[in-house]
């Protein structure tokens, strides 16, 4: 016989077997078939990348790693960082348990990206905090970075390639094969003419810094960076630097959407720069509101916002905030005319030679669970912002790297509002602890966490938002199909 006879021959006794087993079990027939539904099950594997720290002699970086408990059969997994470049195998910040924080540090100039991968147990929720303090000299800041997951994609609106600020993105691959990523600039005229931005090449396991002025000779303030992979994958974030205003990482945008939210601005906040990039073929006109703890206001003269397709637009708003937390919404003036746009704030807080400096990308909602690895004790504030309707949301703060039991409690965030709340320390513990943020009922809740750690009169902070921990995956429930025989 020759192939096609065998091949032939498989597939009538696997069909014949097919239709035995749906006869036996009546799959197929009106008593027995139901409409598919999707399951929610914890994921088995998660990846993070965490890109190099600063390289200054003063810089002292600390990881904390950290898995929530939660439900799942899966006891077993591990939880690992590995050095990018391959030149070293040992782990950082291992986990070996749910539920318990572990933290590493490093003051290295030369400390690599981190890659890394989490599986079993460990894998549902699988958080990574990177907090960087540089504590003198020009680049003095607090730079915090929570490690994300490998994409082909990534916005990041609020990038610079002016004389007074220093952006590079890090471009770290995770994988054993290159990956040829695209970098294009968007200003406030549209794409910018760029130089040795196409086909940049980033080997297996390592990582890529590109310092942005280098790519185009236009100095502009607000801009807005596309980063694609053609092939491959990589994890991308943007270390924005200012001479006088210290720093901070640039996460990535939210996906492009008609609507976004900006959680968390500080109530010390002395400016707020609101950078924002229309990806469509079409032109946004955003209403702009503030969502305080008494409710949405419009601010003064800057009460709605258009931003031109494939352009960028930027608007300063001040001390926005008054001495009061709240979250910026962009929702359409028109919803008949919506148009997708990404958009991040920039906020200083301090005045003169004592300012500071970070960002609040649009973030997706918490959805079912966030987590933020590092806190510290007085030192974190999480803000938490229900836009359409009031939610119920559960906090708990985890044991700290040096014990304790976790803390729990429930709050309501009133519709259009923003609460800010200081997370609760771990009874009788000490040291970093991680805070899980859980929507309980309600409407969609959006998050962010805010860390001081003020040094020398100067209000150094950052602050990282708490999209959902991607902890579990739909899986869709499949039955036998007779119809495929037909």
């Amino acid at each position: 016989m020759n192939r096609s006879t065998l091949s032939l021959i498989g597939v009538t006794a696997a069909l014949a077997a097919v239709t035995g087993a749906a006869a036996l079990t009546g799959a197929g027939t009106p008593e027995a078939a139901t409409a598919a539904t999707a399951a929610r099950l914890p994921v088995q594997r998660s990846a993070l990348i965490c890109p190099a720290p600063s390289n200054s002699d003063f810089a002292t970086t600390t990881y904390t790693a950290f898995t929530p408990k939660g439900d799942t059969t899966a006891k077993n997994g591990s939880a690992q960082l590995l050095p990018a470049g391959g030149k070293s195998t040992k782990a950082v910040a291992p986990l070996s348990e749910p539920g318990k924080p572990v933290t590493a540090s490093t003051n290295r100039t030369d400390a690599p990206a981190l890659i890394g991968t989490a599986s079993g147990g460990l894998a549902p929720g699988w958080s990574v905090q990177q907090t960087t303090v540089i504590d003198t000299g020009p680049g003095r800041a607090v730079l915090g970075a929570a490690c994300t997951a490998p994409d082909s994609e990534f916005w990041f609106p609020g990038v610079s390639t002016s004389a007074t600020r220093t952006d590079y993105v890090h471009l770290t691959n995770p994988d054993d094969t290159a990956a040829v990523v695209d970098l294009q600039l968007y200003g406030p005229n549209g794409a910018l003419k760029t130089a040795s931005s196409d086909g940049i090449t980033v080997p297996p396991k390592s990582t890529v810094a590109v310092l942005l002025s280098t790519l185009s000779t236009d100095r502009v303030g607000d801009l807005a960076l596309h980063v694609t992979a053609r092939t491959g994958r990589v994890g991308a974030a943007v270390l924005a630097s200012d001479a006088k205003a210290g720093g901070d990482w640039l996460a990535p945008s939210a996906d492009a959407a008609n609507s976004v939210v900006l959680p968390g601005i500080p109530a010390d906040a002395t400016s707020v720069r609101l950078v924002a990039y229309a990806t469509g073929s079409n032109d946004a006109d955003l209403k702009v509101q503030l969502a305080t703890a008494s409710g949405d206001i419009t601010p003064a003269g800057h009460e709605t916002m258009h931003v031109k397709s494939g352009m960028t637009t930027a608007v300063d708003l001040g001390a926005l905030t008054q001495g009061e937390a709240g979250s910026l919404l962009l929702t359409p003036t028109d919803a008949q005319g919506a148009a997708p746009v990404v958009a991040a704030l920039e906020i200083t807080r301090g005045k003169g030679a004592s300012q500071e400096t970070a960002f609040i990308p649009a973030t997706a909602a918490v959805g079912s669970r966030a987590t933020v690895a590092d806190n510290r004790s007085k030192a974190s504030t999480l803000s938490l912002v229900a836009p359409t309707r009031t939610a119920t949301v559960k906090i708990t703060s985890s044991a700290g790297t040096g014990g304790g039991s976790p803390v729990t409690k429930t709050v309501t965030v009133k519709a259009g509002t923003t609460m800010a709340v200081q997370p609760s320390a771990p009874t009788s513990g000490k040291g970093a602890f991680a805070v899980t943020v859980e929507r309980v009922s309600g409407g969609p809740v959006y998050a962010s966490r805010e860390l001081a750690l003020p040094l020398n009169g100067v209000p150094m902070f950052t602050i990282q938002s708490l999209p959902d921990d991607r902890g579990t995956v739909e899986v869709p429930q499949s039955e036998q199909d007779l119809g495929m025989l037909n």
